[in-house]
């Protein structure tokens, strides 16, 4: 998608790191922007820095399904058709699976993943409708993930089920959106100048019954980390770049593309030649249509303009 300019976009995590990145570039676009984050003072602080531009803050935990179509009605309300959607909120838990608690997993798949089924949800019902009524000409769903939704080590486990999920949800969204002309594009971020490593200060007190205490010398160490990511507004500028050149993958951190190449080899090292099963004339030549199908929808989502 290339034509930015007068489109409304709602950003979840707007108000920092890759959020508040996306915000002023698509800003710099002439998009009318809603900023939807959990923090009232972020939000406030963005606002504050934007020049009193056409964009406008709505507090939203995306995990609040209710809260959400409140948060999407008041938008379209004040801003029109939202057609430009980033699902952008996440937050991070810094610990191995078997370590973690049921309240761990409900906070971390609640706003890891969740928060994007909502946003979905909520926004690609009505961006359908209104490609098929010719209200609003095609859009763009932008979800982000991370280099974890392809790099998974014992550390965060649950963070990266969830971003593994963001990847196949992302996947079948492209595919599924692009007869609507709607494209579909997931983030893979590495290190990012944000707040990430302060997830716990925004943890519901509900999810808190069976959290380990706070680190705060880990939390100190991880600060000064993030003090090296990259900068919001490059990675927003390389967002918007993916997003007109209609990639599926938007890999802003070029530093892991050989890692990535690694792992893809060894998943293939693990394929292995067998005899001939019963069955596998007719269970090949099954595949061989599914793929051919596959391999046309994959090509229809990539001649999107």
């Amino acid at each position: 998608m290339k034509d930015f300019e007068g489109r409304t976009a709602f950003v979840t995590g707007g108000a920092n790191g890759v959020g508040i990145g996306i915000v002023r570039n698509l800003l710099n676009a002439g998009v009318k922007v809603a900023i939807a984050d959990i923090r009232q003072d972020a939000i406030d602080k963005a606002l504050a820095s934007l020049d009193n531009r056409e964009v406008m803050g709505v507090q939203l935990d995306v995990a609040d399904r209710a809260g959400y179509k409140a948060a999407a009605d008041k938008v379209e309300a004040e801003f029109g058709p939202v057609s430009m959607l980033f699902n952008n909120a996440g937050i991070n838990l810094f610990q191995t699976i078997e370590d973690s608690s049921y309240d761990d997993w409900d906070w971390v798949m609640g706003v890891n993943l969740n928060g994007v089924i909502n946003g979905v949800a909520t926004f690609a019902p009505r961006m359908k409708d209104r490609a098929l009524s010719g209200e609003v000409k095609g859009g763009q769903i932008v979800n982000t993930a991370s280099m974890a939704a392809f790099i998974a080590g014992p550390v965060p486990g649950i963070y990266n089920t969830a971003k593994f999920a963001v990847r196949g949800l992302s996947y079948s969204l492209r595919y599924s959106m692009a007869k609507y002309g709607i494209g579909v594009s997931m983030v893979c971020p590495g290190l990012v100048k944000s707040h990430i490593y302060a997830s716990d200060d925004v943890r519901p007190e509900a999810l808190k019954g069976e959290m380990q205490a706070v680190d705060e010398k880990a939390v100190e160490r991880l600060a000064g980390l993030h003090e090296f990511g990259m900068e919001p507004d490059v990675i927003g500028e390389r967002i918007l770049e993916g997003i007109r050149n209609n990639q599926m993958h938007i890999f802003p951190h070029p530093e892991h593309k050989d890692e990535v190449r690694e792992l893809a080899e060894e998943v293939l090292e693990d394929f292995h030649d067998y005899p001939e099963d019963p069955g596998y004339e007719k269970r090949i030549g099954f595949e061989n249509m599914r793929r051919n199908s596959f391999a046309e929808t994959r090509a229809k989502a990539r001649a999107l303009k």
